[in-house]
């Protein structure tokens, strides 16, 4: 778009904002400009529905960037003018960006209510092609808190309105977005039916299937066992000469790659899916995606497997581990400084403390995560120290836990964690710390508790978790677990030993077959050398 705007044309402006709004220009660099250039003709024309729209387009436009921070504090400065202004049409553009800027940030249920918030500012006789995309948001939003056939309604009344308006691309985002989270839920043949409309809308429309449909239509194809159909749907995808007119977003060509990596070790062809994952690896480096770097790990680890070198696979899936943890770590920080750094009024002053307590949760179990245990442990040992008092520490770590990843599945092995971390916060004294610092470790702190209270402590933990009902999550399945604790007295412990003796213990339980406690105390000097 080049347009030059007419000194008083507001319902040009109020067009133009439209295209915005639907996502028809070229490039979010040209989105950003434009909405600079939409802002200063409406303020010169004392439009101020028209300025809040065109904030709330460039704020969007930060949020696709990754620019979080900068675009949820715009976002809530407009819908502060917005809720004044009292314009419908405004305040259903603020929560619709609103719900995206928290979903961006990670806090799904607030992202949802402000999805449905937007569509109860959407008029029925708003845009066929605004209402279809609010819709979108709320059928996301749905799907991914946990109400699919809620969602699938949304969806489907949002394809109807797009499809009425003859809208090829809006229709296609749509069942993109149907077809993935049917796969997600693993429903095959829903995926199956969506992918199918998908072609047959590219056939009659005359339109391309970009990256994101394609690895999407990849993505179920591998579902329903056929890694062969792999190569041929990605094929336009990878070439060294890639369209660029095919990747809709950044890291669309990473994500097939990774994809068809994955088809071809399935398919026994190591040598194409380590060049796959060679260009992968380079790509992740030069753009900065942890994220993906992680995933593209656990194939690695996978393929090494599949040929036989197993250190080479046990130490990748430790990089593919330790990237992850350190990822999610990250992503913990990134939310609530982005959080903090938005809310800059008392109500959010007030909040601070719950943001600080986001950051020090695990998100599966809901228990404090390592880097809380990191903060708490050299604290409480300087407590105890200062007080003359005793302190405990327990190492726990679930017996056999890689038994039910791969007997049940992985979501069986959430489940079990879940549960294990509810019945060990039952379990715990009431002034305990407990966490979470690995994938099937856990730690209690037990402060002013000597080595024989801590041992019963443990003990009772122990048979807890032993004479629980584990069958409705691992179907028969034991689930168990080793406990190694030590105790402080005095001064000289530091953390590292103090980690260091309860982890002995723990191995101790281990090697002595495992559902069992052992217990000493630290001795300092022989833990430093160790």
């Amino acid at each position: 778009m080049t347009t030059t705007y007419a000194p008083v044309d507001a319902g040009r402006l109020a067009a133009d904002l439209v295209t915005l709004e639907t996502g028809r220009t070229t490039a979010m660099r040209t989105d950003a400009a434009e909405a600079d250039r939409v802002e200063r003709a409406a303020a010169g024309l004392g439009r101020p529905a028209l300025v809040l729209r065109a904030r709330l387009a460039r704020a969007v436009v930060m949020l696709r960037e990754g620019e979080t921070v900068a675009a949820g504090r715009l976002t809530h400065q407009v819908y502060a003018e917005a809720v004044e202004l009292g314009d419908d049409y405004v305040l259903a553009r603020c929560h619709r960006t609103l719900s995206m800027f928290f979903r961006q940030v990670g806090d799904a249920a607030t992202a949802l209510a402000h999805a449905v918030q937007c569509m109860s500012h959407t008029a029925d006789d708003a845009p066929a092609a605004i209402r279809s995309r609010h819709l979108m948001c709320l059928a996301v939003m749905l799907d991914e808190t946990g109400s699919p056939e809620e969602a699938r309604r949304a969806f489907d009344e949002a394809l109807a309105l797009a499809t009425a308006d003859h809208d090829g691309e809006l229709a296609l985002h749509l069942m993109n977005n149907m077809a993935y989270t049917a796969y997600e839920r693993g429903d095959l043949s829903a995926a199956e039916e969506i992918t199918e409309r998908m072609r047959e809308i590219t056939r009659s429309a005359g339109l391309a299937l970009n990256a994101t449909c394609l690895d999407t239509m990849a993505r179920v194809a591998m579902l329903g066992g056929r890694p062969a159909e792999v190569a041929d749907i990605l094929a336009p995808l990878l070439t060294e000469e890639t369209s660029r007119d095919l990747i809709d977003v950044g890291y669309a060509l990473e994500e097939a790659l990774l994809t068809a990596a994955e088809a071809r070790r399935a398919l026994g062809q190591e040598a194409g899916a380590q060049r796959l994952l060679d260009r992968l690896f380079r790509l992740c480096a030069e753009h900065g995606l942890a994220g993906l770097q992680a995933r593209a790990r656990e194939q690695q680890a996978l393929l090494y497997a599949a040929t036989g070198h197993y250190r080479e696979a046990f130490e990748e899936y430790r990089r593919f581990h330790d990237e992850s943890r350190e990822l999610t770590n990250a992503q913990q920080d990134a939310r609530s400084r982005a959080m903090q750094a938005v809310y800059q009024a008392e109500e959010a002053r007030r909040a601070t403390d719950a943001f600080r307590e986001l950051a020090h949760r695990d998100a599966l179990t809901g228990l404090h995560n390592r880097r809380h245990a990191d903060q708490e442990l050299p604290a409480a040992l300087a407590t105890a120290a200062a007080d003359g008092t005793p302190l405990s520490i327990a190492l726990i770590d679930l017996d056999h836990f890689k038994r039910v990843n791969d007997t049940l599945s992985h979501e069986a092995g959430d489940g079990v964690l879940r549960l294990f971390a509810a019945v060990l916060t039952t379990a715990v004294p009431p002034d305990a710390v407990v966490a979470r610092i690995g994938g099937e470790e856990f730690v209690v702190l037990l402060p002013r508790t000597d080595g024989a209270a801590a041992e019963r402590a443990c003990e009772h933990i122990r048979a807890t978790v032993a004479g629980q009902d584990w069958a409705p999550v691992t179907g028969g399945l034991p689930v168990t677990c080793s406990i190694g604790v030590t105790t402080v007295t005095g001064r000289g412990a530091t953390p590292a030993t103090a980690l260091a003796s309860a982890d002995r213990h723990l191995y101790s339980a281990k090697r002595a077959g495992r559902d069992r406690v052992c217990a000493g105390p630290v001795n300092a000097a022989a833990e430093s050398r160790r």
